[in-house]
C-alpha cells in the first residue's frame, strides 16, 4: 500500500472514530480514560499536534471544538458528569500521565 493510500484510510478510520465519540455523548471522558488510557481530549490533542507539526497550526480549542462537534464548555455543560469516587481512583491507579 502506498503512502497516499495508507493516509487516506487512516484519516477516514479517524473521522469514523470522531463521528462515533459525537454519537456517544452518554461515554464519559474518564471512563474512556480507565478502560483504553485515552480520550477526547487526548484525540483533540494529538490533532493540535498534528496540525502544528503539518506547518497549519490549530489552537486547542479548535481541536477541540473538531473533535467534540461543538465548543467544549458547551460539550461539558450539556453531557459531561460529576466523576464518582471510584472512577477517580480507578483513573488514579492508571493515570499515564494525563
Amino acid at each position: 500500500m502506498d503512502d497516499a493510500t495508507r493516509d487516506a484510510l487512516e484519516a477516514a478510520a479517524f473521522r469514523k472514530l470522531v463521528a462515533h465519540l459525537r454519537a456517544r455523548t452518554d461515554v464519559q471522558n474518564i471512563d474512556m480514560m480507565n478502560l483504553t488510557g485515552f480520550c477526547r481530549n487526548c484525540l483533540s490533542r494529538w490533532l493540535e499536534e498534528a496540525s502544528a507539526e503539518a506547518g497549519m497550526p490549530m489552537s486547542r480549542d479548535a481541536a477541540r471544538e473538531h473533535v467534540y462537534g461543538m465548543p467544549y464548555e458547551k460539550w461539558k455543560a450539556e453531557h459531561q458528569t460529576e466523576a464518582t469516587a471510584e472512577q477517580k481512583a480507578a483513573f488514579a491507579k492508571s493515570d499515564p500521565g494525563h
